[in-house]
């Protein structure tokens, strides 16, 4: 997908807002859902515009929109997420590597390094990529107490591990026995 999307940052207007508009067909959505892990995934749709910022940098705002099947965190039946998400990207032409120790961390993870080419393709899965639910979950889906063991020996509760749970019933039995 990338070689028909990238924009070659020299043929690019300094003067004129460049937009795009990617509508991925089934065929193109087909790699993006499974490299982000997803059941299913379609509208996906990224709009917007590059423009210049100052003499070297450049600017890249658009609405991203997609339709998401995952699996449900608690009981992996599918969960649908509808995103609709702003994105915004800064291309700068000096870039400092985070990597370099007087370099400080911006407040926001718009910034990149700019390059010879710029493709909002590869804006839209990354945005994506962020823009998805880290937990899906089924309506009403709640993880229940699970006890694990080796086979043959009694399972440890969470009441088992409370130490002061059974000390009533330990002093009621030593003043009977008085």
């Amino acid at each position: 997908m990338s070689n028909q999307t990238s924009l070659r940052v020299a043929d690019l207007p300094q003067n004129a807002a460049t937009p795009f508009e990617l509508r991925p067909d089934s065929d193109t959505l087909e790699p993006i859902k499974r490299e982000l892990g997803l059941l299913g995934l379609r509208k996906l749709s990224f709009v917007g515009q590059l423009s210049a910022q100052g003499k070297r940098d450049w600017v890249l705002k658009g609405k991203l929109g997609a339709t998401v099947i995952q699996p449900c965190v608690v009981t992996l039946e599918p969960v649908t997420t509808r995103i609709d998400t702003p994105v915004t990207r800064v291309f700068l032409a000096d870039w400092t590597d985070p990597d370099e120790p007087e370099f400080e961390i911006p407040e926001d993870d718009e910034t990149e390094p700019l390059g010879a080419e710029i493709d909002p393709a590869q804006v839209m899965i990354e945005a994506l990529s962020l823009a998805l639910p880290q937990y899906p979950r089924k309506d009403g889906a709640e993880l229940e107490q699970a006890d694990y063991t080796e086979p043959g020996k009694q399972a440890m509760t969470d009441e088992d591990v409370k130490p002061f749970a059974g000390l009533a019933d330990l002093r009621d039995a030593l003043k009977k026995d008085e």
